[in-house]
């Protein structure tokens, strides 16, 4: 459920095909930058009721899906 939000999020925010997007789709083929992941972890709070913080590392679809995931679970 988690992933397939997020990829449904990012697909809507790029104007992205959401079957086109894979876990290994790294945000920068998206023109996904630093302001649109500060927007988008503003997002994934509201949508999942977490603290998101993006970072660097997180630089996958499935890096993301991984640290909402385990976000959630800790929620």
């Amino acid at each position: 459920m988690v992933k397939e939000k997020i990829i449904a999020m990012l697909a809507e925010a790029t104007d992205t095909d959401a079957a086109e997007i894979t876990m290994e789709t790294k945000f920068s083929d998206l023109g996904i930058d630093s302001l649109d992941m500060t927007e988008m972890a503003m997002d994934l709070e509201d949508e999942f009721s977490i603290e998101f913080t993006p970072s660097p590392e997180l630089n996958t679809v499935g890096k993301l899906v991984e640290a909402v995931e385990k976000l959630t679970a800790e929620a």
